[in-house]
């Protein structure tokens, strides 16, 4: 199949990452780490992948403030008019809208998939395969058309997708309900059902089916930028967004896709995928030593340990004796040392605490 210069990439690149502190930090977020010691970092790996098909210039990014230096000198080849930068934190529904009217000034026939930034995607080959078929698919269906992933574990940290009625396209699907982070024993009831897919958090849909499904699912939302037609520049988009931004919901396309729409789609895939959203997920989806530990990118003599995962700084050397089932997690001026099973809470926690304690510059 060829690349159809009609394709689009929106990459959301504005998460603060708190679930993996402390290597993710609010001054740098997982996304703009090299978690994995590959050269590149999670945002850069993201455009790396979506640009082997798509042009750079038809992908957009979506950030905050904060971290606009952050994009610009992690992808200085994106044209500053592509990087949009939300006034306020609304989640990603309202950045995805903002970004599909700005692509539908260019091309009234777009098709646009929308990303995460902070993923791991094992075959890149097949990766590119279903993206381009899911995005001919939504170019010539007014659907909006998720990415599933076949779960490989009962993973309480993800969502999951129930398929419905199958559609003509094979391996393509009505979405019949959304259960987002379940218990563990729900989880392996749907893993072992077969009915029910990983949400990979991508979408697909063609730019005007997304202003109508926008207006549509969140007719209240004062986002009226998806209306209009007419020709205004960018300066005037400016002005607007940063005055109505911020009285936006807080909701995200997941939600609006699964739980305030009944026109969502899955399709079926099978590029190898795990979210970095937590550390015992990426524990999970990673490969283990014979003593089954995960060490990211760093330098340990590991002895009697067990069911670990470890992720220290360059220039660190870690020593570690009798320790089983926890993270050791070290960046900057923070070590975390703490237990891998229900970490999520843990961090949460750890985090609010740092910060009111010592100073949210350790947050």
């Amino acid at each position: 199949m060829e690349t159809q210069n009609t394709n689009y990439c929106v990459i959301l690149a504005g998460g603060n990452g708190k679930r993996l502190w402390p290597s993710s930090r609010m001054n740098r977020p997982k996304q703009f780490i090299d978690f994995f010691g590959m050269g590149r970092t999670l945002l850069q790996q993201t455009f790396d992948r979506f640009n082997r098909f798509i042009p750079t210039e038809h992908i957009y990014i979506c950030t905050t403030r904060e971290h606009l230096s952050l994009v610009n000198e992690q992808l200085p080849m994106i044209d500053n008019d592509h990087v949009l930068v939300e006034p306020v934190n609304r989640n990603t529904a309202p950045a995805v809208a903002w970004a599909g009217r700005r692509i539908h000034r260019e091309s009234d026939d777009a098709c646009i998939v929308v990303s995460p930034s902070d993923q791991l995607v094992m075959n890149e080959e097949a990766f590119r395969s279903n993206l381009l078929s899911g995005l001919d698919f939504a170019s010539r269906n007014d659907i909006m058309l998720t990415l599933g992933i076949r779960p490989s574990r009962p993973e309480p940290g993800y969502g999951y997708i129930q398929i419905g009625e199958p559609t003509l396209a094979q391996g393509i699907h009505k979405v019949q309900s959304f259960t987002e982070k379940p218990e563990r024993e729900f989880a392996t009831i749907f893993m072992e059902s077969g009915e029910f897919f990983w949400n990979t958090g991508m979408f697909i849909s063609n730019v005007r089916h997304l202003r109508d499904w926008y207006l549509e699912v969140i007719p209240d939302m004062p986002y009226r930028l998806a209306k209009l037609m007419g020709n205004y520049s960018l300066e005037e988009e400016a002005a607007y967004v940063r005055e109505h931004y911020p009285s936006y919901p807080n909701l995200s396309m997941d939600k609006a896709a699964f739980e305030l729409s009944d026109n969502a789609y899955v399709m079926k895939c099978d590029f190898g995928w795990a979210d970095i959203g937590t550390w015992h997920a990426i524990y999970e989806a990673l490969r283990k030593t014979e003593n089954d530990n995960v060490v990211l990118d760093s330098e340990v003599l590991l002895e009697n340990c067990r069911n670990n995962i470890i992720r220290l700084p360059k220039g660190h050397i870690g020593v570690i004796n009798g320790l089983e089932g926890y993270i050791v997690a070290e960046q900057g001026d923070v070590l975390l040392i703490c237990p891998k099973e229900d970490s999520s809470a843990l961090i949460r926690k750890y985090v609010n605490e740092v910060s009111i304690n010592y100073g949210e510059q350790y947050a």
